[in-house]
C-alpha cells in the first residue's frame, strides 16, 4: 500500500505496512467462507512447475496454505505483520510450517532461485508508481531461475463499472465472532490523472462500534499499460489471458492475468 497522504483527511485510515489485525483476520474468516476462482487457477500452476515458488504479498495464506496442502515447496512474503501472524496461526492448526517473512515487493531477499513467482488478487496494483511497478518485476525476475515464470493478475477498469458504482456505499450483512455485522465498501476515483482510485473499508460490530476501517490506494492498470511495462521489465516474453483461463483476453472481461517469462539458457 501507498504511503498515507498528508493532506487526504482520512489518511490516518491508511498504513504503509499492510492492513491492521482486525482487517487480517475479518479477511481471513471471509477467505473460508468463499473461494474465488484464482486459487484453483494459482495451484494447478505451482503443481506443474520444476521448483520451488514465491508468493509475492501472500497476506493470511489465502493461496499459499493450498500450495502447502498439495505439497508445493512454497515460500511468501507480505508487507502486513498481522496478516503473516494469521497466516501462521493458521498453519500451526494444520501442522504446517510456512516459510514465510516480512518484506515489500518492491525489494526484498531470499537465497533461493524460483521457478514461478506469484502475485495474485490485484496486488501489483498497490505499486502506485512506474518506478515502484519496474522495481517489483525486476525482484522477481531476480529471483526466477532460467526458464522460470511470473504470473499476476489485475482487474480490468470497466468505465461502466465506474460510472455506476464509485463513490456509492456497498453494505453487506455478514456474520463475523457469531453475530451479524455490517461491512461497508465505497471506492472512489482520486485522482484521474494518474488513474488511481481508494477503496475504504469498514467493519460495524452490532452495538454500532467500529471493528476497524480502512483506506486503500489501486493504480487502474488497463492493459496497454501493462504491456508497456512488460517491455520495459528484463523478461524476454509475455502473455495476458482473460478470466483465470488460458484465453485471450477480450473487451469485456473482468480479469487480465499475466504471465511474464524469463527466458532459458
Amino acid at each position: 500500500m501507498s504511503p498515507a497522504d498528508d493532506t487526504d483527511p482520512e489518511s490516518d485510515l491508511e498504513t504503509s505496512h499492510g492492513y491492521p489485525r482486525e482487517r487480517a483476520e475479518f479477511y481471513h474468516h471471509r477467505q473460508v467462507e468463499g473461494q474465488r476462482p484464482d486459487v484453483e487457477f494459482y495451484v494447478e500452476r505451482a503443481v506443474g512447475a520444476d521448483g520451488p515458488v514465491l508468493e509475492m504479498a501472500c497476506g493470511t495464506g489465502r493461496i499459499y496454505l493450498p500450495l502447502l496442502d498439495v505439497g508445493v515447496d512454497a515460500d511468501g512474503f507480505d508487507r502486513s505483520a498481522d496478516a503473516l501472524a494469521v497466516l501462521r496461526e493458521t498453519a500451526a492448526e494444520v501442522g504446517f510450517s510456512p516459510s514465510v517473512w516480512r518484506a515489500d515487493m518492491t525489494a526484498f531477499a531470499t537465497d533461493r532461485a524460483y521457478d514461478l513467482v506469484i502475485c495474485p488478487f490485484n496486488a501489483v496494483q498497490h505499486l502506485l508508481s512506474v518506478d515502484a511497478q519496474l522495481d517489483a518485476l525486476r525482484e522477481a525476475y531476480r529471483v526466477l531461475q532460467p526458464g522460470g515464470r511470473l504470473c499476476f493478475d489485475v482487474f480490468v477498469p470497466r468505465f461502466e463499472h465506474i460510472a455506476e458504482s464509485y463513490g456509492e456505499t456497498d453494505t453487506e450483512t455478514v456474520v463475523y465472532r457469531g453475530g451479524p455485522h455490517e461491512f461497508r465498501t465505497v471506492t472512489e476515483l482520486v485522482d484521474e490523472v494518474e488513474q488511481v482510485i481508494a477503496v475504504r473499508t469498514e467493519l460495524v460490530d452490532p452495538d454500532g462500534e467500529r471493528v476497524f476501517a480502512e483506506r486503500h490506494r489501486l493504480k487502474l492498470l488497463p492493459q496497454r499499460e501493462l504491456e508497456l511495462l512488460a517491455r520495459l521489465s528484463p523478461f524476454e516474453g509475455w502473455t495476458v489471458t482473460r478470466n483465470f483461463s488460458d484465453e485471450p483476453l477480450e473487451d469485456g472481461d473482468a480479469v487480465q492475468v499475466w504471465t511474464l517469462e524469463k527466458a532459458g539458457q
